[in-house]
């Protein structure tokens, strides 16, 4: 396929070496659209940006790049949205640097869900992973998607929460949308390509520079209504994202953890700067007024009765509790959480339930 001018325009100047957005902005104000942009003679260009920058955009972009677009976009889940587009994420538009387009691959009407950022540390504990999963899928089913940067530890198991609710989630990525970073969370990215969405902002063919990943957590934080930090150290790059979010206006969550864990101590650091301690994820639904779609009532309070029957504070399996209490596994996933989300029940270690109540 071949690239509308429109396109071909921003594309062009997105990719010129040294012209930040704050350039690009500053052009856009002066003279309009890219097209016009693109169009303006080299002297008058000199007298927004410097003379080098001025003269790579008279110069154009180059035609390989175009090519190795519109060879990319030829598949139906790619697209590039750019900042005039309607489907641009309205979150964004708030942040003092939003990037000017974005490559995306997957579901488009995420990039304006009512969304929640869910980070931490890469090398996370058992219970940290299976508290992202947990938060996150408990989130998700109540329509909130969620926002994270699809690595190691705690941003993998918080996409795989997601994606089992309604809400889905979108992974905001340090690489062009033609890398995989990091490699093993491949088969994850590809379902986040079916289910959900990837987006980044930097060009097809970027490869995973360590500088790239802090500029992205702006994103993330951006396209949030409020940012969980589940577990980080007081060296995670998790923390730059809180900062992010405070910047932006953006609440800051965080789960407390054993104090003698260096992957709690930037969580408890957090808290001691006024993040919100939470313990279940109604803490984070209650703070946006966000409730989850209720179980038919009369429903819930027959079946969670007769669920407390079995459910001691012992822990045990759904398996076994579909044995004892005769609902079945889909019936008592649902009534679960809504027990989760309520402060009844906990999740453990191996997808073993207690009651805390």
């Amino acid at each position: 396929m071949s690239l509308d001018a429109n396109l071909a325009s921003w594309l062009a100047l997105s990719q010129i070496p040294g012209l930040g957005n704050e350039s690009f902005r500053r052009l856009l104000q002066t003279f309009g659209i890219p097209e016009l942009i693109i169009a303006t003679p080299i002297s008058s260009l000199k007298e927004v940006v410097k003379p080098a920058i001025a003269k790579a955009i008279v110069n154009g972009i180059d035609e390989q790049v175009l090519t190795a677009v519109s060879i990319w976009l030829e598949d139906t889940a790619n697209h590039i949205v750019t900042l005039a587009d309607t489907e641009y994420p309205r979150m964004l538009l708030n942040i003092p640097d939003p990037p000017l387009l974005l490559y995306a691959k997957g579901r488009l009407d995420l990039l304006n869900h009512s969304s929640i950022a869910v980070v931490g540390s890469r090398n996370a504990s058992a219970q940290g992973i299976r508290n992202a999963e947990a938060f996150s899928q408990a989130i998700s089913e109540a329509d909130l998607c969620i926002i994270s940067g699809m690595a190691h530890g705690i941003d993998a198991a918080a996409h795989q929460g997601g994606l089992r609710g309604r809400g889905s989630s979108i992974a905001v990525v340090g690489t062009g949308l033609d890398k995989i970073y990091p490699s093993a969370n491949r088969d994850l990215a590809h379902l986040l390509a079916q289910q959900g969405t990837l987006i980044s902002e930097f060009p097809l063919g970027t490869p995973p520079l360590a500088s790239n990943f802090p500029r992205r957590n702006r994103i993330i934080s951006g396209l949030s209504l409020g940012c969980l930090v589940v577990e980080a150290s007081l060296r995670s790059g998790s923390l730059i994202t809180a900062r992010m979010a405070l910047e932006q206006g953006r609440e800051v969550f965080a789960i407390p953890g054993s104090i003698h864990t260096p992957q709690s101590k930037g969580c408890h650091e957090l808290i001691k700067q006024g993040a919100k301690l939470v313990e279940t994820p109604r803490d984070i639904l209650d703070e946006f007024g966000w409730y989850s779609v209720p179980v038919k009532q009369a429903s819930f309070v027959q079946h969670s009765e007769q669920l407390f029957d079995h459910l001691g504070f012992d822990p045990v399996d759904i398996d076994t509790l579909s044995q004892l209490s005769g609902l079945t596994i889909e019936a008592l996933s649902a009534i679960l959480l809504q027990l989760e989300l309520d402060g009844q029940v906990t999740i453990l270690a191996g997808g073993m339930y207690q009651r805390i109540v």
